[in-house]
């Protein structure tokens, strides 16, 4: 197994192709679509975890785990790191009045370190 700080880089490494999905997506909708902030990223919170799960089963923690019990795993904390973005993502929109794009950045970094914590101690 790979040290944590090595597990940590990769994890972010995985994340930066994700969140530029996220992004992505969460721009699109905002800008083309109409959509809210807050119901965009979570599109993309969707859009990058799905490719999230592959890079990081693969690559970051080079699980030997069956998928059967990882990607449920994975699907949990990722849910939950979803309501975690909306909820950051909500706060600092309302309360900080921060540019959309601006409170995402904040969000994900939330994100980004509870997410590592839970999937390097419980999915994979």
């Amino acid at each position: 197994m790979a040290s944590p700080i090595l597990q940590f880089v990769r994890y972010g490494g995985a994340g930066a192709i994700g969140t530029a999905a996220h992004f992505a997506t969460l721009a699109a909708l905002v800008q083309f679509a109409g959509a809210s902030p807050v119901s965009a990223s979570t599109v993309g919170a969707i859009v990058g975890a799905a490719i999230n799960y592959a890079l990081n089963y693969r690559f970051t923690f080079a699980s030997r785990r069956a998928h059967h019990v990882a990607l449920p795993r994975f699907g949990a904390i990722s849910a939950a790191g979803i309501v975690l973005n909306a909820a950051v993502l909500s706060a600092l929109l309302e309360f900080a009045h921060l540019y959309y794009l601006v409170a995402q950045v904040v969000a994900t970094g939330t994100v980004l370190i509870a997410g590592f914590l839970a999937n390097r101690k419980w999915t994979f």
